[in-house]
């Protein structure tokens, strides 16, 4: 019955992350968790239901690419480029919650700055009606230069890490001094986490999923840091897990409305900025473990790939196709299957993020 019926999981995981919150809230000193991601929830939810009927009626039907799975041709006009309906939901409330701090500005205006490169890239898709929008040189020079802007505002604030940017801090007490590499390691993990929320987008709530999973898991680990916690950053978090969540009422199996680049580069640029002010690449890497592993996935096939070729230019594949929910999904799991085990996966990713955290 659970994979018959999308609002079932989708419902489980909300309750999953608000009992979080909750317990956060009542556990924790200067937590604010609840009220951020259940306005974001229900905000999202609404403009979604309003929205995805003007996406349809504008025609902005998503293109499936021709060497995915087959099965999923039938998702071909399903609208696209619903980032744009709940990202300003999640970045308006978690402004909102700490208005005075900014920090936050610096976030929000990374995190839309990803979803305008994410949405020229999708209308390019849509209008060339293939699967490729901007150029891959064109699309990642976009992505760095807004990267580079956002360090750039985050080094003249001295805001980098917390205070001190040259220090990475891992579990045990550990730290990692890096010096001035932080600063290309925050561009590398920019173009690196926004690139992999984006593949991890290719089945029916899998990114929209994980990603209020891996939000809420930020917000709560910098609630239990110590000296007080960061509640504005948190709170923020709360808000963009909680748009998501308002996402998954459209987006959940069988999904309505796409999120598109619009939506996933957007995602990942604002856990990237929020894991750098607060020295939280750490928990980033382990919390976000699915989308690593996803991108992995796709390095790992094309290298295997091109070692392999032949005199026919042919060779081996590692995974049955990349990116990993693929993988799983041609080796005969349901769709809906895959996304509850991927779901299930950054819970206990963020469960041991909470563990190790710094």
């Amino acid at each position: 019955m659970l994979l018959d019926d999308g609002r079932i999981s989708a419902s489980l995981l909300a309750l999953i992350l608000l009992l979080a919150t909750l317990a956060s809230d009542g556990l924790v000193p200067n937590s604010s968790l609840t009220i951020p991601l259940v306005v974001a929830a229900l905000v999202s939810a609404g403009v979604a239901r309003w929205g995805v009927p003007r996406l349809r009626a504008l025609k902005l039907g998503q293109v499936i690419r021709s060497e995915g799975p087959q099965g999923h041709q039938s998702k071909a006009g399903t609208p696209t480029m619903g980032g744009l309906l709940v990202v300003p939901v999640g970045v308006l409330v978690g402004g909102l919650t700490s208005p005075g701090d900014p920090r936050l500005l610096a976030v929000a205006a990374v995190t839309l700055a990803f979803l305008a490169i994410g949405a020229i890239d999708d209308w390019r898709s849509l209008t060339k009606r293939t699967n490729t929008g901007l150029s891959p040189r064109g699309k990642l020079l976009l992505q760095a230069g807004a990267a580079l802007l956002f360090l750039l505002w985050a080094g003249l604030g001295g805001w980098m890490g917390g205070g001190d940017p040259a220090v990475i801090s891992l579990p045990f007490g550990w730290l990692l001094p890096l010096g001035l590499l932080i600063w290309p390691l925050g561009l590398f993990v920019f173009m690196a986490e926004s690139n992999a929320t984006n593949l991890t987008d290719g089945l029916d709530g899998l990114a929209g999923g994980c990603g209020a999973v891996v939000f809420t898991g930020m917000a709560l680990q910098l609630m239990l840091r110590g000296h007080g916690g960061d509640p504005s950053l948190a709170a923020f978090c709360a808000a963009m897990a909680g748009c998501w969540l308002g996402f998954l009422s459209q987006n959940r199996y069988p999904a309505r409305v796409f999120m598109g680049d619009t939506g996933s580069l957007a995602m990942g640029a604002a856990l990237t900025a929020v894991a750098l002010l607060s020295d939280s690449l750490w928990p980033l890497l382990l919390m976000g473990g699915v989308f690593l592993a996803e991108s992995i996935s796709v390095i790992l096939q094309v290298w295997v790939y091109k070692a392999t070729k032949d005199d026919t230019g042919k060779g081996r594949r590692l995974f049955r196709m990349a990116p990993l929910h693929h993988h799983f999904e041609l080796g005969g799991t349901p769709e809906q299957g895959v996304v509850l085990g991927l779901w299930g996966a950054s819970l206990g990713l963020v469960v041991l993020g909470l563990v190790l955290r710094p």
